[in-house]
């Protein structure tokens, strides 16, 4: 979330003018890379359960070196190097085998405990964007990072020696062979499109909400509120859509539901925002329905299959397929933000393309599902 704050303050650095239009991408990148890397560092981890713990003694530090090295570079170039490859790396090695290690205690509450996990990130994102804007306007951006990776390695480091799997691993055990069957089933494809889909559009609010406010004449600080409302709304969302996913309500019917209450929300309190109240109506929104999409993975992955070691394969995928939007975010923007601002506009002008694609890309992964649902009605009529 707090990318956001660090693209509009890398705007405002003389010394960045000349890359400005790459900015973007260190924000973009750095969440690109855990999206991406899902499938290789899951693959490593379950390939050799025994090093999961040695995966984030590696990772670990690769995270802390990431915003330590970029607190010392001068340019664009140097910060996408440091803060985004190197940080990326190191964090989406750490991720996956604490995701693991979640997979095999939690059975029952499986989907709850996975939405817990996305929402982590929503609850330091409550605060951070607070701390984050204030160290950037009173120290500039290399002590604020140098400040994080302190925070990051005292914070962190009493909870490392804590992480274990349920069960040992022995020293000749060998990997069960992963069915792979649920590639063949066009319900994994639909979901797949739809997670794709949404991805698309799914990541402009939380880097450009801030750009957006300072747009409509908001100031920085309550740029980072939004951000902050918009965390806040994702921990309830995804707590309460994982729960609910628990509970064997339907996954079709909670994904169209994220989707279509998104889409609304996108097309009607960002598009026509001029003020405060407006756009923190769309935080909470956006933050409850459009990232409580992302907990409905794991119910995907049981619908797709009926092989509860499947899960942690089909969650990695599904995740891989949400950062392909991800990382399509900076070129996306560059071709959909333009112009002046104009605050009479739909979306003031300069975003309005932006807000539009926002919105029609969980529309139309709701319609995906939806166009799923409808084939199957009509073919079990047929027959």
């Amino acid at each position: 979330m707090c990318f956001g704050i660090f693209q509009d303050y890398y705007s405002t650095i003389p010394e960045f003018k000349k890359d400005s239009s790459k900015i973007p991408l260190i924000g973009t990148l750095a969440q690109s890379l855990y999206y991406l890397g899902a499938p290789f560092s899951a693959g490593l981890t379950k390939k050799f359960p025994k090093y999961q713990r040695h995966q984030i003694w590696v990772g670990w530090p690769l995270c802390i070196f990431g915003l330590l090295a970029a607190s010392f570079t001068n340019s664009v170039g140097g910060l996408i190097g440091t803060q985004v490859f190197l940080y990326g790396f190191g964090f989406v090695v750490l991720t996956y085998p604490i995701v693991s290690m979640v997979n095999e205690w939690w059975v029952v509450r499986k989907g709850m405990a996975f939405g817990l996990i996305s929402a982590s990130s929503g609850v330091t994102g409550a605060f951070m964007p607070f701390i984050i804007e204030a160290l950037l306007n009173n120290y500039g951006y290399k002590t604020t990072l140098r400040a994080c990776a302190v925070a990051l390695t005292i914070l962190t480091a009493p909870l490392l020696p804590l992480f274990s799997g349920r069960l040992p691993v022995a020293e000749n055990y060998k990997v069960a062979r992963s069915s792979w069957s649920f590639l063949k089933r066009p319900l994994f494809w639909v979901y797949g499109s739809a997670i794709l889909t949404q991805g698309l559009g799914h990541f402009f609010p939380a880097v450009f909400l801030p750009s957006y406010a300072t747009a409509v004449d908001i100031p920085s600080i309550q740029g980072a509120l939004l951000l902050a409302v918009m965390c806040i709304a994702q921990v309830l969302g995804q707590f309460t859509f994982g729960f609910l996913s628990d509970k064997k309500f339907s996954v079709n019917s909670l994904s169209i539901i994220c989707c279509t209450a998104a889409a609304i929300a996108a097309f009607t309190f960002w598009g026509l925002a001029k003020s405060m109240a407006l756009l923190v109506v769309y935080s909470i929104l956006h933050g409850f329905f459009g990232y409580g999409f992302g907990t409905m993975r794991v119910a995907m992955g049981r619908a797709v299959s009926d092989d509860p070691s499947t899960i942690f394969a089909t969650y990695a995928l599904f995740v891989f397929l949400q950062g392909v939007g991800n990382i399509l975010v900076t070129p996306i923007s560059a071709a959909l933000i333009s112009g002046p601002t104009q605050k009479d506009a739909f979306g003031v002008g300069k975003y309005g393309g932006m807000v539009i694609l926002t919105g029609a890309s969980s529309f139309l992964a709701g319609f995906l599902i939806v166009l799923w649902l409808s084939f199957r009605f009509i073919l079990s009529k047929c027959n």
